[in-house]
């Protein structure tokens, strides 16, 4: 048997779907570098009494969260509905977001990527453990097809990967400075991430349903 993802169109151009996910990030990283340039759009969202030496993380935080925002937006208005992983990951930044704004702390901004990728290996593993069920087909069936164990293989290594995400991020915000966590959250995370999904195209074309031959 193989899982598909039943869907009604065929989803975004690959280079929209690209600057919807890239786009808040690079923002995250030039309101960090320039907060001044942001200052105007996001001087009310900015906590009282903020030390300039958190200028560049809390401007950066508030161009996320607005970006994320605009983002999960735009890409309901061209879809008319949401992914799963971009609405997750959007609720976590408004909401880690806000506490570090709130409560003057960028600790919470920098524990959404640990949070987020713990979430998410645990709802893939949980759901092939405790439910026997592989739950990547969700996300990932509307852009290849697969059989039974196909998908339980592959969301097995994406549900190890995503906790081998939230290690990388725990190990880099607690042992470097803040810019450079910056900078590996956008210029870092993504490149580990492609090569992973790289890595998995033998996998994919092992278990992909063949063609059935013509009979003449």
């Amino acid at each position: 048997m193989t899982h598909t993802a039943e869907t009604g169109k065929a989803g975004l151009p690959p280079l929209t779907k690209l600057l919807l996910e890239m786009g808040p990030l690079l923002l995250f990283f030039a309101a960090n570098a320039r907060p001044a340039l942001f200052g105007p759009l996001i001087g009310p969202l900015l906590p009282a009494g903020m030390s300039p030496e958190h200028a560049g993380i809390f401007s950066a935080t508030a161009v996320f969260m607005l970006a994320t925002i605009a983002a999960l937006a735009v890409n309901y208005a061209l879809e008319r509905r949401v992914p799963v992983m971009p609405l997750v990951s959007g609720v976590v930044v408004v909401a880690f977001g806000a506490m570090t704004l709130w409560l003057n702390d960028d600790l919470f901004i920098k524990l959404k990527p640990t949070i987020v990728n713990c979430l998410f290996g645990a709802i893939l593993l949980g759901g092939l453990f405790l439910f026997d069920r592989p739950l990547l087909p969700i996300i990932f069936g509307s852009v290849f097809q697969l059989d039974d164990a196909g998908w339980r293989k592959l969301t097995f290594r994406w549900g190890a990967f995503f906790f081998v995400l939230a290690a990388i991020n725990e190990i880099v915000w607690r042992t470097q400075s803040t810019d450079f966590w910056v900078s590996f959250k956008v210029f870092g995370f993504m490149p580990i991430t492609l090569a992973f999904a790289l890595a998995q195209t033998r996998l994919i074309l092992r278990h992909s349903p063949q063609d059935e031959p013509s009979k003449e």
